[in-house]
Formats: C-alpha cells, structure tokens, sequence
C-alpha cells in the first residue's frame, strides 16, 4: 500500500443549482474572479479550476453522504475479511498504535504492534480512529501532533478507484488537481464517530468488491449512489434506443470548455470496459534503464557458520532503508565496474583479495520506473581471519538471517544466483568453478 500522508481539508464549493430532471455543468466566465496581481495568481488559479469542475461528481448534500456512509459501514460491519492483523489491532489498547494497525498499515501481519518489531513507516501524524474534537481544521492541524483528535479520510489506490467510479471521475487521478479533489471527497465521506472503521470500510471496498478489472457491482454497498454504474445502464439503454426523449437522466453536461473531472475527449467511452472505464489509466512512461555492480561478500568459515555482507540504503529514495549486498552504480558498458565495486567492498569491509572477485551472471528487475539491470559478482573471504565486527551501516548476517532480513525482492534474485538455485539465470562457467581459490568445499556459497 501506498504510504499515507495527511489529507488536504476540503474547501468550500458553491453549490450550482441543478434543473428538473437534468444536472447540467455550467462553466460560466462569470465564476471565475478578475486578473489579481502578486500572492493571489494562485487563487486565481484555484477558483478558475473549481469553477470548471461540475457537481456531477461531488455529493452536494448531507443526505447522500450519510446513506453513503450508512451503507459502506454496515457492509464493513458483516462482510470485512478476518485478517491477522485486524485481530491484533482490536487487541490493542493504545489508540495511537491502534490507530496505526489499522490504517497506516493494514497490508502487513502487524509489525506495528508492540513486540511485532520496527514499523516499517514509523507512527502516523493522524489517528484515524478517534472522534473529531471540536474547533480546528485539517489544514490548522495536518503538520501538528494536535491533529491526534480529528477524523481524517484516507486515500490509496483502492479508495481512489472507489471515488472515481461513485462520482464518474474520468480524468488522471495522479494528477495534483484530481488527487486534490479525491482527497477532499473522502475527507467530506469520513464518518467522524467510525473514522478508522470508515476508511478500512472504503480500502475493503476497493479490494474485495470494486475491483480493478471485474468488479462485482451487484453486490456493492452504495451501488446508487455510484454514477458509473448509472453511466453504464444509460449506454446500455442508449445502445437498446430506449433512452432517447428520457428527461429523467443525470449526467455532466458542460455548457462551455472541458469539466476538469471528466475524462478527456479523446477517450471515448469504452463499452466493453462498464464501470472499468475508471478511473483512468495514465499513460505510463517506460522506465528508465540503469545498471548496477553488486557483491555477495561471504566468511564461509566465520564463526558460528558462514556469513555475508550486507549494509542498508540510505533513508530516502528508492527502496528506502532497506538491506543489500554491497553495490555500485555503473554505465551498461560495464567498464570499470569491476575496479568501482572492489573499491565499494573496501570500504566496507577492509582489504580484500582481487583476484577472487567473480562475476556470476546477471539479475533484471524492474520497478515502477526504473529496469534495474544487476551484474552479479561472488568473493568468499578463504583463509582469512574472520571478521567479526561491522562498521556503522552494514551487517554480518547467516544465509538463515538474510531470508528473514529487510531486503528487496531483487537481493533475493541476486543471492540466488550466487547460491546457484535459479536455472538459466546463474552464469557461472566451468573453468571458474575449477579454479584453485574456488575447489574447496564451501566456497562461494555454492551447494
């Protein structure tokens, strides 16, 4: 899941009024405010933006946003997945951890909970399973451990397709206008007595019901209040020619330019797709091709059993905090990376014989927007002292603690390819296997 950040307070919208039978989204020149000179260009901005956003896609009275909140909670209270995690959660008497249980980290098996280890996030500015205290906003108190008291809504990926199909939100939800917006609606859906019980209700929804790719809108809690669904059955409808001359239909209609929630008029509308139609996919970059050196550094007789190197990556960017075998980054050419990744070790762990460094094949593993291409290499430190102290940043770990360690999905792909377990992958030849430095038992890792 995605990490959670405070959520923007929702702002005051005047309300269009509505004609019988049909909403229609007027965006008149008249709502936008004249030309401001210095700190107010930004106003400007926002009011031109909120007057090109219809109605059609906010709740625009408190009645549907109680049966909204009705209807989701009741469903959580008989339909929510018996998960681990839960469980401990509600055993939990301190509310900020509890808070944290439930919300900030409700895809893992309760790290966060006291004696389940270091949470992976850290605790969360807001608590989201209070009842909102009275007096201050979210926008006074989001940066404030006061917030502590106030019901906040919460948004990741499950509650974003959730709010862009209740409210046939077409435009790209990665965008800082619409992701504005959809913050702002759940923090207008939040229940304020249930706010955590809420927010888990609208990530179980998005989960377990209104899923991705086949969503099961037969059995949704706020089936009528979603304006997908009732998109859906106008085509349908339409495709039959029994809608036309039908006043009673409620759409978004703008009168003039483009209503900034709407998808684009170069997507038309996919049949095939029903509610599927959003929220709308953003055309995704390719990612970006990097190389990288790296080393599994092993004491096959260290005392205690064999152990390898590992450090941690720095608290920011990619893969945050996490473990892996010493690395560099290179040019794709390869050259140098050799003479860059020894050095790396050195600095790591002193010393080091050169000539056992081998290199062992190569892992690819893409992220969200990187292809991440690892050259592999293997030094077993034979015949040495074992080391048995770590600088500040790096640790000597058995194989048994390294599976059970903080690392990437893509250290495990190169640990085993230096263990040699992944036919096709490992590229180690046979004269390097007959070399001297490699012909005793337990060297390199290999079994």
């Amino acid at each position: 899941m995605k990490k959670l950040r405070a959520a923007v307070g929702s702002r005051c919208r005047k309300q269009a009024s509505s004609q019988e039978g049909r909403e229609i989204c007027a965006l008149s020149s008249s709502q936008v405010k004249p030309s401001a000179p210095n700190g107010l260009a930004e106003q400007q901005k926002e009011v031109v933006l909120q007057a090109s956003v219809s109605p059609y896609h906010l709740f625009r009275d408190t009645a549907e946003v109680t049966v909204f909140r009705e209807s989701l909670l009741s469903w959580y209270d008989q339909e929510k997945r018996d998960l681990p995690w839960r469980r401990l959660a509600e055993s939990e008497v301190d509310l900020d951890r509890r808070a944290y249980a439930e919300v900030a980290n409700p895809a893992g098996p309760g790290q966060c909970l006291p004696g389940g280890g270091e949470p992976a996030l850290g605790w969360p500015r807001l608590l989201l399973s209070r009842p909102a205290a009275a007096g201050g906003s979210p926008e006074d108190q989001a940066d404030s451990w006061t917030s502590l008291c106030q019901a906040v809504g919460v948004v990741d990926g499950n509650v974003v397709r959730v709010l862009c199909r209740v409210r046939a939100i077409g435009a790209d939800p990665s965008s800082t206008f619409v992701s504005q917006q959809l913050w702002s609606l759940a923090q207008q859906l939040v229940d304020p007595t249930r706010p955590g019980d809420f927010n888990q209700a609208a990530m179980e929804l998005g989960a377990t019901v209104c899923t991705p790719q086949h969503p099961l809108c037969s059995q949704c809690p706020v089936q009528s209040l979603c304006r997908a669904r009732q998109k859906v059955e106008r085509e349908q409808l339409s495709a039959s020619q029994s809608l036309p001359g039908s006043a009673d239909v409620e759409e978004c209609a703008p009168n003039t330019g483009q209503c900034q929630l709407c998808a684009p008029p170069s997507e038309p509308w996919d049949q095939s797709l029903g509610v599927a139609n959003f929220p709308r996919k953003a055309s995704r970059k390719p990612p970006r091709e990097e190389c990288s050196a790296t080393c599994v550094l092993e004491q096959p007789r260290a005392l205690g059993g064999a152990r390898i190197l590992l450090v941690q990556r720095p608290n920011s960017g990619l893969l945050a905090g996490l473990w892996e075998f010493p690395s560099v980054t290179t040019e794709p050419s390869g050259q140098h990376q050799r003479r860059a990744l020894l050095q790396e070790l050195q600095n790591w762990a002193g010393p080091l014989p050169a000539t056992r460094l081998q290199h062992l094949g190569q892992v690819v593993h893409t992220f969200s927007h990187i292809k991440l291409t690892y050259q592999v290499y293997g030094l077993a430190l034979e015949g040495q002292t074992p080391v048995t102290v770590a600088p500040p940043g790096a640790r000597w770990l058995t194989r048994e603690e390294f599976h059970t360690a903080a690392v990437s999905t893509a250290m495990k792909k190169v640990f085993r390819v230096y263990e040699g377990q992944q036919p096709g992958t490992c590229k180690v030849s046979l004269l390097a296997l007959t070399l001297p430095s490699l012909s005793r038992p337990g060297s390199m890792g290999f079994q």
